[in-house]
């Protein structure tokens, strides 16, 4: 089947996480275990089912501790196929494939406006008063050196700037404190905590909304570097092709989608801070250690009968994370570069070693001189790119950029260290660093690599000792099924 009309068969719309679980089963993609323990057990599995290649999303019911069909689901987006379905993309579709249909539609998508409705699945159930209790919902203990049970990995807190009206979605971090309170840490220079910044500055309480359970797309919307001023919910739409419909919180008028699994709404206040955390993250580190953090006074939680936990905790790389943001992170840092006037970026990737933000890689056609050190200036300074990054490689049309082992070639038979390397300090980092001490606040600093053939002599590079891309299709097509039975 040709490219283009492989990226139109995608299944039709899953209207919430429910019908997600349906079609990701009916793909081979999902497995259901029973009898898992939320103390541990479902964080190891989780991590197993992460590590490896193209694991399985993952549902566990029957918990011990609480109800048949109080449920979590992980991993959801751990392979192509189930980032495919996510998105509304063809499954079928092969890696490379899913990066050039997934950056085509990110690239067209247009904000759909929110449609507010005043009930929904999530009003099932709403508890305010002394019947709020979040210990009722089978939060994971995820790491062995977590400092609580984290409700909040694979969710969403929904902001809005006291200043300017401006609603945000970003993924952060929620540990249950008791059953009428969670917290919620954001690190230095994200949106969220720029709202909470500027409400605490005021004195006032922040407004909050955490929902922990959703169609994986919003997870997705509420963990990618979207530009301020866009409402995730309403880019959401846009890659689903459809408004969300969303309902207006009873106590804090944010919205929060209709359709969701579980919902808690509530206030921060800046005089109430108490220790949060350790919690394993994304770099694969305790690297921020316990510190004062702001609890949420929770004023009602909406759930849906036996509702699902979505989550995807952090951990040493490969993870959900680094799996579908390398995707979803390195087409957005390829628009801005090319944005940005760079021309010929013919790829740009965010290792998974790496988390998908500490190793960069990014294929150009050189045009003029400067050319491979502007787009690494720009890959590591564009909004996508520049938070807590550490080394960016620039390399020439024919490396791929997805495949280390071509990269490093590039690096160690490209590049002259004296002459390649070029150091930036004091970058956006942030207390997730493993490499700034614990309780400090700090810098880091971006080693661009040059590993692109020099400029000044290229064209008299030597010559690389295999065989053409069209030589290597043409053998491959007349003897690639009987060398590779």
């Amino acid at each position: 089947m040709a490219e283009q009309d492989r990226t139109n068969a995608a299944p039709a719309p899953h209207r919430d996480l429910r019908e997600w679980i349906q079609q990701a089963e009916a793909l081979g993609e999902l497995r259901t275990l029973r009898g898992a323990d939320s103390n541990l057990e479902i964080g190891t599995i989780t991590e197993i089912a992460m590590n490896a290649k193209q694991g399985p999303a993952v549902l566990f019911d029957d918990i011990p501790g609480f109800p048949s069909g109080y449920r979590l689901l992980s991993n959801s987006m751990g392979s192509a196929k189930r980032l495919a379905l996510t998105a509304g993309l063809d499954p079928n579709l092969s890696e490379k494939e899913l990066m050039a249909a997934w950056t085509e539609k990110a690239h067209n998508a247009k904000p759909i406006p929110v449609n507010y409705v005043t009930s929904g699945p999530v009003t099932e159930n709403v508890l305010e008063g002394d019947d709020i209790d979040v210990l009722k919902f089978p939060t994971p203990f995820w790491h062995e050196h977590d400092g609580g049970r984290y409700i909040g990995t694979g969710s969403v807190d929904i902001t809005v700037g006291p200043d300017d009206g401006v609603v945000n979605l970003g993924t952060y971090r929620v540990m249950v404190r008791d059953k009428k309170s969670v917290f919620f840490y954001i690190s230095p220079g994200k949106h969220g905590r720029i709202h909470r910044d500027k409400w605490f500055d005021k004195k006032e309480p922040m407004p909050v909304i955490v929902s922990v359970g959703h169609d994986p797309l919003i997870f997705l919307a509420g963990s990618l570097e979207i530009p301020y001023g866009i409402n995730e919910l309403e880019w959401a739409g846009a890659i689903k092709g459809e408004p969300i419909d969303c309902i207006k919180g009873k106590y804090t008028g944010l919205p929060f989608p209709a359709t969701a699994e579980i919902v808690i709404e509530g206030y921060a206040h800046y005089d109430k801070l108490e220790p949060e955390g350790p919690f394993g993250e994304w770099t694969g580190y305790y690297a921020s250690d316990t510190r004062p953090e702001p609890w949420i006074e929770i004023k009602a939680i909406y759930h849906r009968n036996n509702p699902i936990i979505l989550g995807s905790p952090p951990g040493k790389p490969p993870t959900e994370l680094s799996y579908y943001r390398a995707f979803t992170r390195s087409a957005m840092i390829k628009e801005e570069i090319e944005k940005a006037g760079c021309p010929d970026v013919k790829g740009v990737w965010l290792h998974e070693a790496g988390a998908a933000r500490l190793l960069l890689v990014v294929s150009i056609k050189q045009r003029y001189p400067g050319h491979a050190k502007q787009a690494a200036m720009l890959a590591c300074a564009c909004h996508a790119g520049n938070y807590l990054g550490r080394y960016v490689i620039v390399v020439d049309e024919d490396i791929d950029e997805t495949n280390l082992d071509e990269v490093m070639w590039a690096v160690v038979t490209r590049s002259e260290p004296a002459e390649s390397i070029d150091i930036i300090r004091r970058c956006w980092s942030g207390p997730l660093d493993p490499r700034i001490p614990q309780g400090k606040k700090g810098h880091n600093s971006r080693a661009i690599i040059d590993a692109t053939r020099p400029w000044e002599w290229k064209d008299e590079y030597p010559l690389v000792a295999r065989s053409s891309p069209e030589l290597h299709a043409a053998t491959m097509k007349k003897w690639g099924d009987k060398l590779f039975r």
